[in-house]
């Protein structure tokens, strides 16, 4: 997503009581990373389940379980409804090991629960949650806009960060400087 109007709004990094449910489950130096939009199309497919930002934190440990590291924060910019082609989610699954909660999604054993969500309405949800995207069967494109919240020691090469504008950068708050992390360009 583009760092300017109408895409960007410090309000989509900063919301007062989002970042307080982020940092009671995370801690206070949490940062914004990554930031995204969803967009399918009339005529757009059911996705297969699966997990955002697959490398796990520990590579010898592949299925251990750890307190959450990253959280992502969903909102519609449209109502989002059964049509629209909503979010499913498999809850829980992020507790599992990873090759027998796919294997468990797939078989249809563990059911993916539909997010409706309707302007104003937020998606807090573990990004190692199995997850798909449906169907859109309506002429209006839904808008889902992800932001991806890390403990501030986190980092990795997922995604193609663009850089904010030098004069966008200063021109944010203190507090929307420190919870941002994306690079300052010219």
């Amino acid at each position: 997503m583009p760092f300017e109007p109408p895409w960007f709004s410090p309000r989509f990094f900063i919301d007062p009581e989002i970042l307080r449910v982020i940092r009671a489950v995370m801690d206070d130096r949490v940062v914004a990373d990554l930031w995204g939009c969803d967009v399918p199309l009339f005529g757009s497919e059911y996705q297969r389940a699966h997990v955002d930002y697959a490398r796990p934190l520990f590579g010898e440990a592949p299925d251990l379980v750890l307190p959450p590291f990253a959280l992502v924060v969903s909102f519609g910019l449209v109502p989002i409804g059964r049509e629209e082609g909503p979010i499913e989610i498999a809850p829980g699954t992020h507790l599992w090991p990873r090759s027998s909660a796919k294997a468990a999604t797939d078989a249809g054993s563990v059911r993916l629960e539909s997010v409706s969500l309707a302007v104003g309405d937020v998606l807090i949800r573990n990004p190692w949650t199995l997850h798909r995207g449906t169907p859109n069967t309506t002429c209006t494109p839904r808008f889902l806009v992800s932001t991806r919240y890390v403990r501030r020691w986190y980092s990795d090469d997922s995604r193609d960060v663009r850089y904010i504008p030098r004069t966008l950068w200063e021109s944010l708050s203190a507090e929307c400087r420190q919870v941002m992390r994306f690079p300052v360009g010219p």
